[in-house]
This record gives structure tokens, sequence and C-alpha cells, in this order.
């Protein structure tokens, strides 16, 4: 799924679009114990619920494709009875009314999902009739597909802070009765995917809140689906190749590093005006020794990156601008930016001593004029822009020295 379609999807989550038949839930203690169940009708929740909940449904949806967003395959040949993926069919043509499949499905997660504390599953049913569009994006009335989907969330469940408050009870200033506050979506799922203005049954979309480190342990365990790397992960580990290849972290490595960005992104602009704005750039293991290779790296560091790349991203390449680090980017500018204005300080300093007649070595020039015994008289003093000065009246065809050179 790209952004666009992610969109058409959530455009439905407001109060006048919203079509949920139903939204079920299970909320889980520190213990895996389940606590409580309980369905709803959606469009019968009240007005304050009722945004609170489409707002977990809406952040499930949210973030960067690639990074908070990934397109997760299933196995075509672990789309068996009894998997992942069995059970969600189930579930999406259940439409979250079989009361038995969604204990085993509650189960599955509590068993899958490695979080300590308490936390609240919520499962969303819809059904999106496909308006088609014309070949000028316009969207008409006639519909073609029902797109069936549900949307699984899972949200902490935290103790509030402590703090005073006024108790009304007791007309005072009191410590605030903790109660256990629902906090933002950790992670979340969508099935199947919208790809292409379509129901793709052989994937899902995660969502993960830490793209650090994402539950990829959720993915294969519950879900039942491939796991892919987020853009951060992505990220984070080509940085660690360089730092294991540049060694301790000094001035000259910084400066390494930034020259690597640099070229990357260099790399990128040249690429896309090769290959066109919407064409996705493959960072292959080449394109990577260049870039090293043009940032002066030598032979053997630039060969220990590229096994390292090539290790890492086996399975898949990444995009170049996962790579790219626009902190660096920045820093690099101002690093540019630093150095001119250090050269031209340097150029102003000579010009200033040049002009105040002061040598490179900070001496003041010694001048030498040749005077005739007849006109040394006429040597007088004055005062000149507040400074002392010796006036000596010379003729046309007479010269000085200037550090030993006649002028």
């Amino acid at each position: 799924m790209n952004k666009k379609e992610i969109n058409e999807i959530k455009r439905r989550f407001k109060k006048d679009n919203c079509n949920f038949d139903k939204m079920v839930g299970c909320y889980v203690d520190a213990n895996k114990e389940m606590v409580l169940t309980f369905k709803e009708t959606f469009l019968n929740l009240e007005d304050e619920e009722f945004h609170k909940y489409l707002e977990i449904a809406n952040k499930s949806l949210s973030g960067t494709v690639g990074n908070n967003l990934l397109e997760l395959p299933f196995d075509p040949s672990e789309e068996i009875e009894g998997s992942g993926h069995d059970l969600l069919m189930r579930l999406r043509e259940s439409r979250l009314q079989d009361e038995k499949l969604l204990i085993e499905y509650y189960n599955r997660i509590i068993e899958s999902y490695d979080f300590v504390g308490n936390f609240l599953i919520l499962l969303y049913h819809d059904t999106y009739d496909i308006p088609v569009k014309t070949t000028d994006d316009l969207m008409l009335d006639e519909s073609e597909e029902v797109y069936d989907y549900i949307i699984c969330a899972i949200c902490p469940v935290q103790l509030s802070k402590p703090g005073l408050g006024y108790r009304e009870d007791e007309n005072r200033i009191g410590a605030r009765i903790r109660d256990w506050v629902v906090g933002p979506v950790d992670t979340a799922f969508t099935f199947p995917c919208f790809t292409e203005r379509s129901t793709d049954l052989h994937a899902c979309l995660a969502y993960t809140k830490n793209t650090k480190e994402p539950h990829v342990e959720f993915w294969e365990n519950c879900i039942g689906c491939g796991t892919k790397k987020t853009s951060t992960q992505k990220k984070n580990a080509f940085n660690n190749m360089l730092d294991q290849a540049l060694g301790e972290e000094t001035e000259e490595t910084i400066e390494k590093k930034l020259d690597i960005q640099q070229n990357l992104s260099d790399f990128i602009t040249v690429e896309t005006e090769r290959l066109g704005e919407d064409e996705p750039i493959i960072l292959e293991p080449q394109d990577v020794a260049n870039i090293l290779t043009d940032s002066g790296l030598s032979d053997m560091k630039v060969e220990k990156i590229q096994a390292n790349f090539e290790n890492y991203f086996e399975t898949a390449l990444p995009l170049a601008d996962e790579l790219l680090d626009e902190k660096a980017l920045k820093n690099n500018e101002l690093r540019l930016e630093k150095n001119v204005l250090k050269e031209r300080v340097v150029d102003l300093t000579q010009q200033l001593k040049e002009a105040t007649g002061v040598t490179a070595e900070g001496k003041t020039p010694d001048i030498v004029v040749k005077v005739s015994e007849d006109k040394a008289a006429s040597v007088t003093t004055a005062i000149v822009d507040g400074k002392k000065c010796v006036c000596v009246p010379i003729e046309p065809d007479e010269t000085f020295m200037l550090n030993g050179e006649e002028i």
C-alpha cells in the first residue's frame, strides 16, 4: 500500500464518513490474564468514546511508509488451516461476531506479544464500497468491489501519574485518585492490504510506534506473515558499519561520515535525474563502494563496509534515501559554511594587514626615503588620523624604498 491508498482508507475515519459496524476488545493484565472482553456497535458509542476509539484506528494507519508502516507478505505455502492467515480470514468473514473465534485470537495475541505490563487489544471491522476512479482521479458513485477489512490495535494501559487534585466530594485539595489509562497505539495491523485500490489477501499492513525495535515476534508468531526492516533499522545498521570500519570517533571520522552522507545525497540526485522522480533508487553494493571511495576511504575499509552491507541486506537491498541521514546533511552544510567563513576571515585579515602596512610576520614595513641634503630641512611631522607621521616632500622623479624594494 502506498500513501495515497492509505489516505483513501483513513478518510473514512471521520465522524461523518465512519462506517465501522463492529468493534471488539480485550483488556489484559501484567500476568497475561484476560480481565475483560467487550463488544460495541461502533456507531452507537457516546461521542467522547467514539472519537477516542476512532483516534486509535486512525493512528494504526499513520506514520511514514517503510518505517512506521510496513506491508508484510504472507507465504502462500503457509496460508493453511490453523495458520495466522487462516484465523484472520475467518475473523474477517465472521465480521467479528464469533465469540469463540475472538477468544482464540485474543489468546494468540497474548502468547505472541512480548510486552511487560497491562495492554488493550482492539479489533475493528469495516466494509468499503470502492468507488470507481476516472483517469483524472475523479471519484464516481459506482462501485465495482467491496474492500472488507479488519484493524487490530494494541495499546499499553498504564496507571496515571500521582498528583494533587480537587476532591469535590470532600471540598478540599488532596491526592488525586490514580486510574488505568489507555496509551497511544504501540503496534497494529490492517488485513488485508488495500493494494492498487483492491483487496490483497496475501499481505497485511503493519504499524509500529517503535521503529528501532518493532515487535517482530508479533508479526511472525501471531499474524503469521513475513518481516521487514524499518528505515530506521536500516539507517542505524549502515551507521554501525561505518563506525566499525572507521574506528574511534574523532573529528576526522566525523568529517568522513559527513562526506559519505553528502556523496550519498549527490548519488540520489543524479539517479533521480536519470530514472525520474517516481522511480525507486535501490542502493547496490557497488554503489556503496563508489560512494565510500569518493569519500576518501581506503580500499581496505571500503571492502569491509561493502562486505557487511551485502551480508546485512542479503534478502532485500535498501532504497538509497532510507540510508540518508538528514541531520548529518544539515551538519555538513554548517561545516561547509564554517569553512567558507574561515577562508573569508583569513582573506580579509590579509587584506587588512596589507591596507595597514603590516607584514605577514606582524611587523610594520621599513620605509626608506632618499632625500637630498638640501631638502632635509623640509622634512616635518604631522598628525594624520590621530597618529604622528613623518612628512617628506619628494619630486616626481624621486623614489623611496618599501621593504628593500624601490617604488
